[in-house]
């Protein structure tokens, strides 16, 4: 328990400028566009141990640690850090803030470099998926080809859902919490009402509020009012507030905010406004808006390009995005014979359960990452000698493609044996140059199913630093090392 207390301690958010324009979805573009992110933790030199973190609605880079002068950490520290479910002694955790926020990411409150002045309006409309493609630019930026994880929830678990479908060999792991597949006509209908809240505002002027001193507050403070409300349950509303009064004993009947409920709400709006561009709100709502991942009005069809192992997490009081809808999800994910995990976590907080329930998310978390095998971690991009080359052909890719071990296939690609730079040694006593004389013929091997602890246990007992990794057909379709492992299970 004590572990779980731990902090990753002080961290700064690092900026990153793409050195091309980002196309978008509905065909335009964002010019050089720039993302604020944050990392924790270790990259390890496979780089196969890399775990993307997707904020919600309003959420940032920030998700762990401590900024210089903060009075609270990060938004998920509950769950990233030594010892807890993202374990930062064994994961690299990425997080950055969305295309289209106001957070350090390029939004409508940046300057277009067209006209010099901020964006406002100008900003072009965003998806989901434009997101991804961004974050997916980070990822080959950090030099990052697969991701061990990806994990969000609420507008977080969309882009998990979408990191799955728009690069699916890239996604070993796949973790939605408290999210959908697309926007229930009952979300849209919140999302819209927020907006026209702000538009309604005068001081919005078309978007152009920036170089006033009147900015939208009032209409974003109601904006969020409404939004907040979404993220509470019935329940823990009841507990917290309950009908209480707020400083008062007898009902004043007039207008004022008498009720504690309403004077919590007003202070949420109040204090949104001072952290949260008013257009970015617009335009993040409606990509919520228009996320839909089905294709002909299917789920399962819309869901089959995902190849990512995957858990899905809904919340038993949440009413914004409920239980049903994620189970939707599972059936069709099950259908595709995708491997999926469905978990119930119980909590009166609703929506925003998943920022608080920390208990019950580090075991839901913990125990899905523990069940990793070898194909999470392992490198495809596999190098092996047909059998009829030569011992000379073997030394040469050694040396070009730096390796130490390359298995020996033969014309289907099966597996009959493997050469290491001591066979080379063997090939000069006995001046020959056929591999057949030399390689190993005896080789250990092991299959992308199996675990990563007992593919560990094997390499310890037989005292090597990698496996090839076989299909049924004995077939190499990847190898692992004590490399790929050495984070995870803290390998010496």
């Amino acid at each position: 328990m004590l572990a779980l207390s731990k902090s990753i301690g002080t961290v700064e958010t690092q900026y990153y400028t793409l050195e091309e324009d980002l196309e978008l979805e509905t065909g335009n573009v964002i010019k050089t566009p720039t993302i604020a992110y944050e990392t924790y933790g270790t990259l390890n030199d496979q780089k196969s141990n890399a775990i993307y973190v997707c904020h919600a609605l309003t959420g940032d880079a920030h998700a762990a640690g401590w900024h210089d002068g903060d009075k609270k950490p990060g938004w998920w520290n509950i769950i990233i850090g030594p010892g807890k479910p993202l374990d930062t002694n064994k994961y690299f955790i990425v997080c950055s803030n969305v295309i289209g926020s106001c957070k350090g990411t390029t939004g409508p409150s940046d300057i277009n470099p067209d006209t010099g002045k901020e964006y406002g309006l100008d900003f072009p409309i965003v998806t989901i998926q434009d997101m991804v493609n961004a974050e997916k630019k980070l990822m080959d930026y950090l030099g990052i080809q697969q991701l061990y994880a990806v994990i969000g929830g609420s507008m977080g678990g969309m882009q998990v859902l979408q990191w799955t479908l728009s690069y699916p060999e890239m996604i070993r792991n796949a973790i939605m919490i408290a999210s959908g597949a697309y926007s229930t006509p009952q979300q849209i209908a919140f999302n819209a009402v927020e907006r026209q809240s702000v538009i309604a505002d005068p001081n919005w002027n078309k978007g152009a509020y920036y170089e006033s001193d009147q900015k939208p507050e009032q209409g974003l403070s109601v904006a969020r009012m409404i939004g907040h409300i979404t993220y509470l349950s019935n329940e823990s509303m009841y507990e917290k507030f309950g009908r209480r009064l707020q400083n008062k004993n007898s009902f004043s009947y007039d207008f004022s905010n008498e009720f504690e409920v309403e004077s919590y709400l007003e202070h949420q709006g109040f204090s949104f406004t001072k952290k949260f561009d008013a257009n970015s709100y617009l335009y993040l709502t409606k990509a919520l808006d228009y996320f839909d991942v089905r294709k002909n009005n299917s789920l399962e069809e819309g869901l089959k390009p995902i190849r990512a192992k995957m858990l899905i997490m809904s919340i038993t009081s949440d009413w914004l995005y409920t239980h049903e809808h994620m189970e939707e999800i599972v059936l069709a994910l099950r259908a595709n014979n995708v491997e999926v995990t469905y978990s119930k976590l119980n909590s009166e907080y609703g929506h925003d359960a998943f920022l608080i329930e920390n208990g019950q998310m580090n075991y839901i978390i913990s125990n899905f990452l523990s069940k990793a095998t070898v194909k999470d971690v392992m490198n495809k991009n596999v190098v092996t000698l047909q059998d009829n080359k030569s011992v000379r052909d073997a030394a040469e890719l050694m040396l070009t493609k730096n390796r130490t071990h390359i298995p020996i296939v033969d014309s289907e690609n099966k597996i009959i044996g493997i050469i290491t730079a001591w066979d080379l040694s063997k090939a000069i006593a006995k001046n020959t140059d056929n591999i057949e004389e030399i390689m190993t013929k005896d080789v250990l091997t092991c299959y992308e199913d199996d675990s990563i602890y007992d593919v560990a246990h094997k390499m310890e007992e037989h005292h090597i630093s990698g496996l090839p990794v076989i299909n049924k057909n004995q077939q190499v379709i990847g190898n692992i090392s004590t490399t790929h492992l050495s984070n995870l299970l803290d390998l010496e």
